[in-house]
């Protein structure tokens, strides 16, 4: 059972689109900024796997990730930060990903509203999930630095690769 996120987190991840993937591999630390869907505490996201972001996941699915609008003033800086592991979907998992993205992103489920470069895109891409394993609920409305670690439930940081 996926734990329950504060309402407030909720909607943050509902209402932004984009999170920055960081990831490290033997060509050193990468981030990749990509469009994503979530469930929970869970994002899911698209991408091609011969990225460098990917490449570096399939070595070593830990990773960190940053979603956060864009202001100009240090007050109003929010956003999410977090680390977690990485996993390419098939099946039912794919499946779900792909509904939960559609959803968020309805034009990719309306039949030939897709551009003709996206379709050709989407056929080479892989469905991944992110699964949390710290998140950190950045709010500078609260104080400068101010952050909540949310709980999750599921231990502690993950283990050297």
């Amino acid at each position: 059972m996926l734990p329950k996120l504060p309402p407030r987190v909720a909607q943050y991840l509902q209402q932004h689109h984009v999170m920055t993937l960081a990831s490290q591999g033997a060509e050193g630390p990468w981030a990749a900024a990509v469009f994503y869907a979530s469930e929970g505490p869970e994002l899911f996201f698209l991408s091609a796997p011969t990225t460098r972001h990917c490449r570096h996941l399939a070595q070593d699915p830990r990773c960190a990730a940053t979603i956060q609008g864009d202001c100009s003033d240090w007050t109003q800086v929010q956003g999410i930060q977090l680390e977690g592991q990485v996993e390419q979907l098939q099946g039912e998992g794919q499946a779900r990903a792909q509904r939960l993205y559609g959803q968020k992103f309805p034009f990719l489920e309306r039949a030939g509203a897709i551009p003709v470069a996206i379709a050709a895109a989407l056929a080479r891409v892989r469905w991944y999930r992110l699964e949390p394993r710290r998140l950190y609920f950045v709010d500078n409305s609260q104080g400068f630095g101010h952050r909540d670690e949310i709980e999750l439930g599921r231990g502690a940081a993950l283990p050297p690769a």
